[in-house]
């Protein structure tokens, strides 16, 4: 198959905790099928159906289940599926990417760097422990003021408008916090608008009176937590060289006790020092958080800490363990959610969305203490990358047309990719720092993130299976008892 032809009709097979999963890119259909269609789709669209008939008699001539009869029947299945748009579909999106770069972007997020400061000084810390490579900072209450102000002016036709409380750690500005909340409610109802907030903390100065106010305001709350106290204390450590985790973990599990059905997450960071962070997961799940995600380190590779290649195989085992014990303690009924596992195989996001990605530039953007705008925290103190500011705007439309033609049609790395619909194009900002392009592709990054698709994506099929048994029993007793 040449490069052309792959790039317009693509599908992925593997094979995982023993399902044989076909997935058809451009249609998004998953399929989870037996050893000869497997075998069979592998060959459909290079090999001449007489050959692929005399092939699976020979590699198959052991299985007296196996026979001329059942492979065509397998192979007349196959047609159908393609037939039905189902399977080797070919890819309809490349001239819809076209127009979305031309199409006009309304803001409807904002991170709001409300403390450009920090009580840990964590190695990691890709804001270099809340500076951003600047001054310390705190975000006055005109200036989130002026940016709720600004994102009402520029949202357009959004409705639901998203804002990020970051820093740094943002409860070091918890009083402004409080005053930009207040604001932002008493401009709904004349804007016919409706704000959603959420919160990421460290959590060493979370008490009574931030709990009730979190958990009554905003959305979403992320806690920092990176797992086991060794592992945690290890890079999160106090301004005094002293571990976090006996200090905050009380905190966070009283949090969480009166967050109710709210959304929360608690949130880690894996690096080289535990590669196998699945016990970092399975830790902190049995300390009661039942909402989770845990992120690969991104740093320079000369760091003691950093990730490389050549972790890549222990860290594919590592998502692979995760998945089998996620289905287990799912079965137990002591399931947990794990962030990179969040996928919807019957609807998911809509195509523009997969294909035009984050948003950062375009409809997100990050505002620092003195109301710079930068197209998302990870760019703030990068002065190349300045958008302009709450009051003048946007002064760099050309820069912003770059984050606007970034997904994962414009990167050549990704043509032949099959979970470019998955990932659309990935993270510009870490594109930039591995490659020094927007456009460029962090191949480790990618490598991690077609594992994680893999295993969700089977995580899901393993479900789906569990549940039409579970019906199919379900309806034979019901048929019993009648």
């Amino acid at each position: 198959m040449d490069k052309k032809e792959f790039e317009t009709e693509m599908i992925h097979q593997y094979k995982l905790n023993g399902y044989n999963i076909v997935m058809d890119t451009y249609s998004g259909a998953v399929h989870v099928v037996d050893d000869l269609a497997f075998d069979i789709i592998a060959l459909y669209e290079a090999t001449p159906i007489e050959e692929i008939v005399t092939m699976m008699l020979e590699q198959y001539a052991n299985d007296p289940e196996i026979n001329e009869q059942e492979i065509r029947d397998t192979l007349s299945d196959v047609e159908e599926l393609k037939a039905n748009g189902e399977l080797f579909t070919e890819d309809m999106y490349q001239n819809l990417s076209v127009d979305l770069k031309n199409r006009q972007t309304f803001v409807k997020a904002l991170c709001l760097n409300v403390a450009h400061t920090c009580n840990l000084t964590c190695d990691y810390c890709f804001a270099s422990q809340g500076k951003y490579n600047g001054d310390r900072a705190i975000m006055k209450f005109e200036v989130g003021k002026q940016a709720i102000d600004f994102l009402l002016e520029n949202s357009g036709f959004h409705r639901n408008l998203d804002v990020d409380f970051f820093g740094g750690e943002p409860l070091m500005a918890w009083r402004v916090v409080k005053q930009i909340v207040e604001y932002a409610r008493s401009k709904e109802e004349e804007s016919g608008k409706t704000f959603r907030f959420t919160f990421t903390t460290n959590g060493m100065l979370l008490n009574d009176e931030i709990n009730e106010f979190l958990n009554k305001e905003m959305y979403n709350v992320v806690l920092s937590l990176d797992g086991r106290k060794e592992i945690h204390d290890r890079l999160r450590r106090t301004v005094n060289g002293k571990g976090s985790y006996d200090y905050i973990l009380p905190k966070f599990q009283k949090f969480v006790e009166g967050r109710g059905d709210k959304e929360y997450y608690v949130r880690g960071t894996y690096t080289g020092n535990n590669v196998d962070f699945t016990n970092d997961i399975f830790h902190v799940a049995n300390l009661g958080f039942d909402k989770l995600s845990m992120e690969p380190v991104i740093c320079d590779p000369s760091e003691p800490y950093a990730l490389t290649e050549k972790h890549l195989p222990a860290l594919y085992r590592q998502y692979e363990i995760l998945a089998e014990e996620m289905l287990k303690r799912g079965e137990a009924g002591n399931d947990f959610t794990f962030y990179h596992y969040m996928l919807d195989l019957s609807e998911g996001p809509c195509i523009q969305k997969r294909i035009s990605g984050c948003g950062s530039g375009t409809e997100y953007m990050a505002v620092t203490p003195w109301g710079e705008l930068f197209p998302c925290h990870q760019f703030v103190g990068d002065e190349e990358f300045s958008l302009g500011n709450i009051w003048d705007g946007v002064t760099k439309p050309e820069l912003q047309s770059q984050f606007k033609e970034v997904n994962c049609y414009s990167k050549p790395e990704c043509q032949d990719c099959w979970a470019k619909l998955y990932c659309s194009g990935g993270c510009p900002a870490n594109s930039l720092h591995a490659t020094g392009s927007l456009k460029g592709n962090y191949e480790f990054s990618c490598d991690l993130f077609r594992k994680r698709v893999e295993c969700s994506m089977m995580v899901k099929v393993a479900e789906s299976i569990r549940e039409m048994e579970a019906e199919a029993v379900a309806a034979e007793e019901l048929n019993e008892v009648k």
